[in-house]
C-alpha cells in the first residue's frame, strides 16, 4: 500500500510542477518568453528611479523580421530529411543586440518511407537523430547541432518531445529529451 501511495504522490507532484511551469507567450506584451539573446545585454534601470514608462517602447526596438529554420531527422544511417520547422521573430535593437522571440515549432508527420524507416530503426535499436543549424542567422548547410536517442527509448506510450536549447550569441547547444 505504501508503494502505491508513493507512486501516486510522485505522479501528482510531477503533474503540478509541469502545469505550474507552463506559461504562454501569447499573452505577454513584450514577448519576453522563450527569448534567445545575442549581442550586448540590455541595461537595467536602477530600482530607486521612479519613472513610469511602458515596457515596450518604439525607441527601444530597431527592426523586426520573421525567420524560419528547419529541424531535420535521420533514422539510423539514413540521410537527414525535413522533420519540421521553427519560426521566430528576430528583433534587432538600436544598440546592435538581437533577440529571438515567439519561438514556435511545427512538426511534420511521417510519410510512408519514414514510417518504414522508423519500423526498421525500432527493430535494429539504432539511433534516431535530429539536427538544427548551429547559428540560425547563417545560411543552411553550414554547421549543425546534432542530438540522438536510441530507438528503445521511443517505444513508450504517451511519448512527448522536449527541446532544451541553450544559446550563446545565437549559437545553439541543445538536448533532445523524450518523456513517456
Amino acid at each position: 500500500m505504501g508503494i502505491i501511495q508513493l507512486v501516486l504522490t510522485l505522479i501528482v507532484c510531477l503533474s503540478l510542477t509541469s502545469s505550474l511551469a507552463f506559461q504562454s507567450d501569447e499573452l505577454l506584451i513584450d514577448d519576453d518568453e522563450f527569448i534567445l539573446e545575442g549581442g550586448p545585454p540590455r541595461i537595467q534601470s536602477s530600482p530607486s528611479t521612479t519613472t513610469f514608462t511602458s515596457r515596450k517602447r518604439l525607441s527601444d526596438s530597431g527592426s523586426d523580421s520573421k525567420i524560419q529554420f528547419d529541424l531535420e531527422h535521420a533514422f539510423g544511417d539514413s540521410q537527414f530529411s525535413d522533420a519540421g520547422n521553427f519560426s521566430a521573430r528576430l528583433k534587432t535593437w538600436n544598440h546592435g543586440g538581437q533577440t529571438l522571440t515567439k519561438l514556435r515549432f511545427s512538426r511534420n508527420g511521417f510519410n510512408e518511407v519514414e514510417q518504414k524507416n522508423f519500423k526498421k530503426l525500432l527493430q535494429e535499436d539504432d539511433f534516431y537523430k535530429i539536427r538544427l543549424p548551429s547559428n540560425v542567422l547563417s545560411p543552411p548547410g553550414r554547421d549543425y547541432i546534432i542530438s540522438s536517442v536510441k530507438a528503445r527509448c521511443l517505444t513508450g506510450e504517451g511519448l512527448e518531445e522536449n527541446f532544451v536549447i541553450h544559446t550563446i550569441s545565437l549559437r545553439w547547444d541543445f538536448s533532445y529529451i523524450f518523456l513517456g
